[in-house]
């Protein structure tokens, strides 16, 4: 007797990091119309309202290329310590800039974490190519968004030194 469905694992580990969004969210919501509204920001920002859907997309899909790797490595496994255990790692430390930046209201600590965040999310891409090609790839928009994150972190650090 099947005790878990065969869909299951797959909606789990989709869904997973979301979580994390969902708590951040909660913390976001109310910082976005008092300290973040009042911060300096680049012209390319993107408006506020853009964020929700680019990070919801981009959770289903490292979630999903998660479950690929679980699924391609067997489950949980000697052999899959270290791909997932990266992508754990990188999804900790996406789920703790919120907390950094908004919450705590630490641009400078922020940007860390979001380099931090970029490198360990890396490195899971590259541990995931050899094993499915197909979750790799589906990191890549992730990766150029951390990146644009990054450089929009920065600027709002170094544009608001005053904004504590």
């Amino acid at each position: 007797m099947e005790v878990v469905p065969a869909w299951a694992p797959a909606v789990g580990f989709t869904l997973l990091p979301h979580a994390g969004g969902f708590l951040g969210s909660t913390i976001t919501k109310k910082e976005i119309p008092t300290w973040y509204q009042t911060l300096q920001k680049p012209s390319w920002c993107p408006p506020n309202w853009v964020f929700a859907p680019v990070w919801g997309t981009l959770y289903t899909s490292m979630g999903y290329s998660s479950y690929l790797v679980w699924k391609e490595l067997g489950g949980f496994s000697e052999k899959s310590v270290v791909p997932l255990g990266l992508y754990a790692g990188q999804l900790a430390l996406n789920w703790a800039w919120t907390p950094v930046f908004f919450g705590a209201h630490k641009m400078g600590w922020g940007l860390v974490t979001l380099l931090l965040t970029t490198g360990t999310a890396t490195a899971t891409a590259a541990s995931w190519y050899n094993i499915n090609r197909t979750a790799a790839y589906l990191m890549v928009p992730y990766l150029a968004w951390l990146t644009m994150a990054s450089a929009l972190n920065y600027r709002i650090w170094k544009d608001n030194p005053s904004k504590k």
